[in-house]
């Protein structure tokens, strides 16, 4: 790790703190699993609102493998694209009742082969159930991870790699709930707040408003 990314993350350790946190609701592996599908191109507010009653309406898995297509694509449609989320979650619950006895797996491997997971959300059941160093590329981190000069690609997977080369194991999972917290407050897409971000001296974007 150079200086420039030891700098960085001392900043980021400093301003947002060391504690690991996750923005969606659950209380068991699989109802993380099933928001986490939920989250894909949708804010955690709204997969919490929605979560709260369909995690009482449907208790378990068995419910969800049983659940009515139509009726469960109703109960998650304002989380978008919830054709393919509903029949994403009822084949996956299935599979983890058939294949794992109700029992999210830990692999990546394992994970990844269920029906709508891709790394992205194998990598946060990953981290927050069974606390293994692990990085989640999502919009927040592929934006600033490019601008902070950690990563030249684009691809969430090539930007994987290149993090876990440039970070320390330790804070794999940390990164990630750092910079949605930076990236929802700061350094927004459009407009970043550079006069007020912690990270203006260290950091090289184009972007970047001086």
């Amino acid at each position: 790790m150079n200086k420039r990314t030891e700098q960085i993350l001392h900043i980021l350790d400093t301003t947002y703190g060391t504690e690991w946190r996750c923005y969606l609701n659950f209380e068991t592996p699989w109802q993380l699993l099933f928001a986490t599908i939920m989250s894909a191109q949708c804010t955690d507010e709204r997969v919490n609102m929605v979560t709260k009653d369909l995690f009482v309406k449907y208790k378990d898995l068995k419910a969800f493998a049983d659940a009515d297509l139509k009726e469960l694509e109703n109960d998650i449609r304002s989380t978008g694209f919830y054709h393919n989320k509903a029949k994403n979650i009822k084949a996956c619950a299935k599979e983890l009742i058939e294949k794992y006895d109700g029992v999210v797996p830990r692999s990546l491997e394992e994970l990844t082969s269920l029906p709508g997971v891709g790394r992205k959300t194998a990598n946060v059941i990953r981290g927050n159930i069974y606390d293994e160093p692990s990085i989640v590329v999502d919009t927040h981190v592929k934006r600033i991870s490019y601008r902070l000069g950690l990563t030249k690609n684009t691809d969430p997977e090539k930007i994987e790699f290149d993090l876990m080369k440039a970070l320390p194991k330790d804070h794999w999972i940390l990164w990630n709930l750092q910079i949605i917290t930076f990236g929802r407050q700061i350094c927004f897409a459009r407009n970043p707040k550079c006069g007020e971000c912690p990270l203006a001296e260290v950091c090289r974007s184009k972007d970047k408003r001086v």
